[in-house]
């Protein structure tokens, strides 16, 4: 049974870091969550490290551009780890061959040219060439085309394609749906969901599957050290966290929040419980809005 907090703080000095999660819990696409920021930064200041976990299909240097272009303050976080940097790797080491056909986004390029140090030695060996599907030896996806007009079924006839070939899909960002301000947008995860269900294969890196998991940890640094996962995706930070053995802070108020009553400041205790019940899945903790 999840126990409802009322800030970060009640229960901060419990871990020595966490794994945040950034859409629907530090901001919504568009600006930072003035509270969220606050709770981090007094997390930080008692000695506490943040890892900013983001399903985000792009590598960690083009996330931070977002972040800063969005104003959040650098004293925020210690590092971040994306689902893009873990899909990266899987990419170059061959995990849906050299010639890949990407569905994405323009704004999703980064993933196809900026890569972090650590991985930036395997480029020219794996040799990856971009290819139209009926080329394809796999499927790179990043998201949507156009994540602003365009549905999952708007994939249908290619996915059907891609299947008949016998490619493999990978995900580069395993959420379903984001809200970017007042709007839903849909993202990979979507897709590599309606493959599997058309009986194609769809690989995972971002949460809630290990990989971007071990690269968080890599990056955090602390050998033996209390982490608090922390987000509003039930499937995603909350099951991963599981997953992991990591104790859980599920932000009700985020892309579940009508769920659990008007005030998403104070979700409904009885209407949560229900709900996390439904989903056979119990946050170690929960709370409204990261504050």
């Amino acid at each position: 049974m999840t126990r409802i907090i009322s800030s970060l703080s009640d229960i901060a000095s419990q871990y020595d870091a966490l794994f945040c999660d950034l859409w629907g819990c530090l901001h919504n696409g568009v600006a930072p969550f003035p509270a969220a920021v606050a709770a981090l930064q007094s997390f930080r200041a008692t000695g506490g490290k943040v890892i900013l976990l983001t399903n985000a299909p792009r590598p960690k240097s083009s996330v931070v551009k977002q972040l800063q272009k969005m104003g959040l303050p650098r004293d925020t976080w210690d590092d971040v780890a994306t689902s893009g940097d873990a899909a990266q790797f899987a990419m170059l080491m061959g995990a849906v061959g050299q010639q890949v056909h990407h569905i994405g986004a323009p704004k999703d390029e980064p993933f196809f040219t900026d890569f972090e140090d650590d991985i930036a030695h395997l480029v020219q060996d794996a040799n990856i060439t971009r290819v139209p599907l009926d080329q394809a030896q796999g499927i790179v996806c990043t998201g949507l085309a156009d994540d602003l007009t365009e549905t999952p079924a708007d994939y249908r006839a290619k996915l059907l394609m891609a299947k008949a070939k016998g490619l493999k899909f990978l995900c580069a960002n395993p959420d379903i749906v984001v809200d970017m301000g007042d709007k839903r947008l849909w993202c990979a995860g979507a897709l590599a969901q309606d493959y599997e269900q058309m009986g194609g294969e769809s690989l995972y890196y971002g949460k809630p599957h290990p990989p971007v998991y071990d690269l968080a940890r890599r990056r955090l640094g602390l050998d033996e050290a209390r982490i608090l996962c922390v987000g509003d995706g039930i499937a995603t930070d909350v099951q991963g966290g599981v997953a992991e053995g990591l104790d859980t802070l599920f932000i009700t108020g985020g892309i579940a929040a009508n769920h659990f009553g008007p005030d998403s400041n104070n979700p409904n205790k009885d209407l949560l419980e229900e709900w996390l019940s439904s989903h056979q899945l119990s946050p170690t903790w929960s709370i409204g809005h990261l504050r």
